[in-house]
Formats: structure tokens, sequence, C-alpha cells
């Protein structure tokens, strides 16, 4: 059905890139590709403002943008894979009794002309499963915890796809052809910066759930939508009250 989506011989797919912007986790990037599309060939697109900390999975190494970001002043985290080949410079002094096991300078030997810049490599455990994760880094100043903590705080794309999928309904798509598909998806994205929006602009306490939920519901209610936000649960204006409403019901 999905012929031009290419993954594998039995399933079709699609791969949406996405970076979100910590400040308010709003999308700032997204190139949607077929499956077969590797991640790093994306983050090779990418550039940012020096300063940034980019915070992003193993499907994502290059080396190759490791050293162009960081001459850049573009800072990254990211998990170290397990087949990195590198010597160690220095270790750094490690809190005892702390998550953090080891922080160490090292510089990668498997690749040493694709980014010869020294790393910082940190190893922690996580407090909730006893799981050994290993991190790298470009950023120097930070304390390991910190780093370890920029890296746990990813999660949040999970959870913007899993609210994406939630709310917005991206379950299944209306049409097979490629513009069917990507449509549906830049709908949903505009869809979740409209109501990420709404959200940030409301003195009331919305959750985005029942912000979706009750916009459904007021769909055909005319009101002020800027100030039902505040006071969702007002009693709706007379539309006969309103000289311009009264157009719509004449």
């Amino acid at each position: 059905m999905y012929d031009w989506a290419q993954f594998c011989r039995t399933k079709g797919a699609v791969k949406l890139h996405l970076v979100l912007d910590h400040d308010g986790y709003l999308p700032k990037f997204a190139v949607i590709t077929d499956g077969k599309v590797s991640d790093f060939e994306i983050a090779r697109e990418l550039s940012f403002a020096p300063g940034t900390i980019v915070v992003e999975d193993r499907g994502y190494t290059d080396y190759e943008v490791y050293a162009r970001w960081t001459e850049a002043g573009v800072f990254f985290v990211s998990r170290l894979r397990d087949n990195a080949l590198f010597e160690v410079l220095r270790e750094r002094e490690v809190t005892p009794h702390g998550n953090i096991l080891e922080d160490q300078i090292i510089r990668l030997t498997g690749a040493p002309d694709k980014c010869p810049h020294p790393l910082r490599r940190v190893v922690a455990v996580r407090e909730d499963t006893g799981e050994i994760l290993v991190f790298v880094t470009n950023h120097h100043r930070l304390a390991a915890s910190t780093i370890a903590a920029i890296y746990k705080d990813r999660w949040q794309i999970e959870l913007f796809f899993k609210a994406l999928k939630q709310n917005l309904k991206i379950k299944t798509f209306i049409g097979t052809s490629p513009n069917a598909v990507k449509s549906q998806i830049w709908t949903a994205l505009i869809s979740m910066l409209l109501v990420r929006y709404l959200q940030l602009c409301s003195r009331f306490g919305w959750s985005l759930a029942n912000l979706v939920a009750l916009l459904r519901m007021n769909l055909f209610t005319h009101r002020d939508l800027m100030a039902w936000l505040d006071q969702p649960y007002a009693v709706p204006p007379d539309p006969h009250d309103d000289p311009q409403a009264s157009l719509a019901f004449s």
C-alpha cells in the first residue's frame, strides 16, 4: 500500500526526524523521510546557534558532525556506542556515593581524523533500574551529574510523540500517497504547535489532553477563545447580544 515508503520487503515506513526545543517543548525542526534514511544523514543538515546543547540518541552518532558542532561552539550530549574506540587522556574526580561512576576526558581513536577534539565520557547508573549508561559530550564545564540529567530530560521527546498520537489521533492514515501521509503528519504537528501555544497563553492550569478534549466540545460554540482559555467553565455569552454574531443567525 505504501510502496514509496522504502523500509523492508514486507513493510513500508516513514520516519519523522524532529528537533524539540526544551523551551516550551515545541518542534523546532522536522523532516519526513522514508524508513531507510539514516538518522545521521539528517543530523548533517542541522544547524544550531552557539551555546546550544543538543541531546540526541545513538542513532545520530556522527563524529564529523561532533567535530563541526564543537568548532561552532555547539554542545552535544549523547550515548556512546558500545563499539566506540577511544583512549583516556585524563580522569576527573568523581563524587563518592553518587550515581556517577566515571568521568573521563577521552580522544576517539576509531576515527581520529573525523573528530580530533577531546571529548568527555561520563558513566552513570540509573538509580531506579541499576542500568549502566555511558554518555559522550563536548561540554567540559558542567557537572557529570548535570550531563546525566540533561540526557534524562531527552525523554520529553518520547512524551511529545506519545501526546501527538494520543491527542491528535495520528494512528491511521487517510490516504496512501506520499502527499497524503506527509500532509497528515504536518497537520498534526501544526495542530500540536497551536494547542501548545494556547496552553502557554492560558492562565488556567490546562493539561494538554483536557485542552484538546474541551476544544473539540466547543468547536461550534460562539465565544472569545482567549477569554475561554482562562475561564473554560464560565457560562457562554448569548450570541444574540453580539451585533456581529447576529449576522450569522439571521
